[in-house]
């Protein structure tokens, strides 16, 4: 039961992660309507559930030899996978798609740690 809470509180966290970067970010657009959103957001959950752990098996030497920064290049290859994969949601450029990965990030972070702290697994 746990596992299918986090999955849905995941869920919901990506979709506010991509709403407030599609509204704060010039270069972010979404077209669809919050099906869409929805579905976007199941999507980037399955991205940073299957993938990105794989990538970060792969990266690991860069990442403790740039001190984790090389985190933030895996957050952007995450969104960029998104932005291939979901129709509605188009980033123009790589400020615009390195600042949607931050907003990402920072929506996430803030997220599971308020997760953590309410549950204190």
């Amino acid at each position: 039961m746990k596992l299918i809470a986090k999955v849905i509180i995941q869920i919901i966290s990506n979709l506010v992660a991509i709403y407030a970067a599609v509204n704060l970010v010039s270069g972010v657009s979404f077209s669809g309507g919050f099906e869409d959103l929805l579905i976007a957001a199941g999507i980037l959950s399955l991205i940073n559930i299957f993938i990105r752990p794989i990538l970060k098996l792969i990266f690991g030497p860069i990442i403790v030899i740039t001190l984790g920064l090389f985190i933030l290049v895996i957050n952007v290859l995450s969104i960029k996978i998104l932005d291939i994969v979901s129709d509605p949601l188009t980033i123009q450029g790589y400020i615009p798609l390195f600042l949607a990965s931050l907003i990402v990030g920072i929506v996430n972070f803030i997220v599971t740690a308020s997760g953590k702290a309410v549950y204190k697994e």
